[in-house]
């Protein structure tokens, strides 16, 4: 187990994210678990470097001491996801955390349509942000606008789609594994992918693999940490 000052010093640690729980909910779980496993002072710096909405899951980044200050580093590198969009169908949040709200025909889509679409998110790409998401706009997160059914114009960035693949394809479902840079929203590429085939889709399922060189694959799940506290 490595000692407190360590941790003061600076971590990486490589977490990989449960379904369900939010990304403020991870880092104060390990902030407790440091505190009353570890010893470190109440008031130590932590904090993650990029967010993951709860129904995802993946690689999380927290950084811990001093390493706090390499936290905007990290949410700037490149990110890699993969998942599954459900073609027909579209929901307000652009995901499962609401219930559909329209359906679309799917007749017309092919395997080869799917591919061509593909190639139009290649790149750089204008993308608005989902009404559901924690951006704020006038002082109020957009999420709040939505739940109180209010109707926001949202402006569209600048995001760029390093790599985007099709891995199974098994309508409605589809899978994908996409490479992005900071700030690019799935949730929004999946509803933009299913609107540029004439129809519409929603993100079922979401997994972040990579941050630059971190892998998922090294991460750990926030259980096994605090059991590993308890062994060493």
């Amino acid at each position: 187990m490595k000692t407190p000052q360590e941790y003061l010093d600076g971590q990486v640690l490589l977490i990989d994210k449960p379904l369900k729980w939010s990304s403020f909910q991870a880092v104060n779980k390990l902030k407790y678990l440091l505190i009353n496993k570890v010893g470190l002072p109440k008031k130590f710096k932590i904090g993650h470097a990029g967010t993951l909405d709860p129904l995802a899951t993946g690689l999380l980044l927290i950084c811990t001491g001093k390493f706090t200050k390499r936290i905007s580093e990290l949410q700037g590198q490149a990110k890699e996801y993969t998942g599954t969009f459900y073609i027909g169908a579209t929901t307000p949040s652009y995901d499962l955390e609401t219930e559909i709200d329209q359906t679309y025909p799917t007749e017309h889509i092919d395997e080869t349509l799917i591919h061509e679409t593909v190639k139009k998110f290649l790149g750089e790409i204008d993308q608005k942000p989902p009404i559901f998401s924690a951006i704020k706009k006038d002082g109020v997160r957009l999420y709040e606008h939505a739940r109180a059914g209010e109707t926001i114009e949202i402006e569209s960035r600048k995001t760029t789609i390093h790599e985007f693949e099709i891995t199974r394809i098994a309508l409605p479902e589809v899978d994908f594994r996409v490479v992005c840079s900071k700030g690019t929203y799935i949730r929004s590429l999946a509803y933009d992918f299913g609107k540029a085939m004439g129809s519409g889709s929603h993100l079922t399922v979401l997994r972040r693999t990579k941050i630059g060189d971190y892998d998922v694959k090294d991460a750990i799940d926030i259980t096994l940490f605090e059991e590993s506290l308890k062994t060493e």
